[in-house]
């Protein structure tokens, strides 16, 4: 059984989420017209994201050639604009045959 301590961080973690997400919706009442920090707020989604997958992807192989491999061709994928799922399905393929061949190679 869970402790009172468990409990406990589990409602501050709870609290500072809800806190995270309400008051910017409660503090700004106005419609934001700064463009830098318009630009700010657009592109930090994205940057999380990248903060959050691009390490993800070295370390989910158990290589860091398959990984390179898999990255570089979901990039030239990605850089002509084709769909997730063939970004998805070719890298990891990449991956799959840079991981069968590496024994051979070595």
């Amino acid at each position: 059984m869970p402790s009172m301590n468990f409990f406990f961080h589990l409602g501050v973690m709870a609290g500072i989420t809800y806190l995270v997400r309400m008051l910017p919706l409660v503090l700004v009442n106005k419609k934001i017209r700064n463009r830098f920090l318009l630009s700010f707020l657009y592109y930090v989604p994205y940057a999380v994201l990248s903060v959050m997958t691009v390490p993800a992807i070295f370390y989910a192989t158990s290589s860091p050639w398959s990984a390179l491999a898999g990255f570089v061709i979901a990039m030239i994928l990605a850089f002509f604009e084709k769909s997730l799922l063939t970004v998805a399905i070719f890298s990891s393929a990449a991956v799959f045959v840079t991981e069968f061949l590496l024994p051979i190679i070595q």
